[in-house]
């Protein structure tokens, strides 16, 4: 009985020292995301015919604590254009947007969506310091002409898709965002989870999301690559929940270590690996190098053999 147990816990510490000794990476390469920066500029052109121009510089209303950074209900606003519309009404730097005719502004993308609209006239319900306001904002219509137009916002990771926000009545909601799928990329997961161009993502989780960049941001931010959600989708006739696995890079062993005896690592960037058997510190019975293209072959450290592209040398 003593012997098993001893045998038993020599396993498990086996097994554990083991684990310790091998490192895993992604197997590819994992290309960072730079989110695209949530102010957005509401004096810009627009193709739009009824478009109409809010003058106001707005960006997600970040907490101003530098030890708790989080996201706090409303937009504010960053700038005001001179005798503009949001001027002309009062509004001011620093102000906290909490709703334009009734409906919450969570998001700058929300603000773009209602300015495409068309209205010239938005109730604003705003928060300067502790004081609730509200003010009646007169807009006007924007011109026509050459102009940067925001098609949608690009996920080129997580789902590899295309996002557009839209506003949408369903089910007695009204003015419910939403994110439009707009493209889908190469390798997206979209497609396994039964969700197509043209469907809409309403909440990602149980949570409903501001925008389409709101919904690439969570995303990227609040989950790992190779993880399961839950999009609430809505695909023109019924709402559904679909899992959607994001996309997963994969697994690799980057390190072994199993003291003298052999040492292991790799690398993506730049592409290489190292391999020594029997290493003794100042020297090791067989070591093995590749950087890129270059290989090299080293023997007890006396023999060394290095090949290249089209080009050997031994020294």
């Amino acid at each position: 009985m003593n012997l098993n147990v001893f045998t038993r816990i020599s396993i498990l510490t086996g097994a554990l020292l083991c684990a310790s000794c091998v490192s895993y990476e992604p197997a590819v390469l994992v290309p960072s995301l730079t989110l695209s920066a949530e102010d957005i500029s509401l004096s810009q052109t627009s193709n739009n015919q009824s478009a109409v121009d809010f003058g106001i510089q707005i960006s997600v209303n970040e907490s101003d604590s530098l030890s708790n950074i989080e996201i706090l209900p409303g937009v504010r606003v960053r700038s005001v254009s001179p005798n503009g519309a949001a001027d002309s009404a009062g509004i001011q730097p620093g102000d906290i947007i909490l709703s334009i005719n009734g409906l919450e502004t969570n998001h700058p993308d929300v603000l773009a969506i209602l300015q495409q609209q068309g209205n010239n006239k938005f109730s604003v319900v705003l928060r300067r310091n502790t004081a609730v306001l509200e003010a009646t904002l007169i807009t006007r219509q924007l011109d026509s002409g050459e102009g940067l137009v925001d098609l949608y916002r690009s996920d080129p990771i997580a789902t590899r898709a295309g996002y557009r926000t839209e506003l949408l009545d369903i089910n007695g909601d009204i003015d419910l965002a939403a994110a439009r799928v707009m493209e889908l990329f190469p390798e997206s997961t979209l497609p396994a989870a039964g969700i197509e161009i043209g469907d809409v993502v309403l909440s990602l989780n149980g949570t409903h999301i501001n925008s389409a960049q709101d919904l690439i941001s969570r995303l990227n931010r609040e989950h790992k690559l190779g993880e399961e959600v839950i999009f609430e989708v809505f695909d023109g006739d019924n709402v559904s929940l679909k899992t959607v696995e994001l996309w997963d890079p994969g697994r690799r062993i980057s390190r072994v270590s199993l003291g003298p005896l052999l040492q292991y690592q790799s690398s993506l960037s730049p592409p290489g690996s190292n391999l020594s058997i029997f290493d003794f510190w100042l020297f090791a019975i067989y070591e093995f190098r590749r950087n890129d293209g270059e290989r090299s072959h080293s023997f007890l450290g006396l023999f060394n053999v290095s090949t290249d592209y089209g080009e050997l040398t031994e020294e």
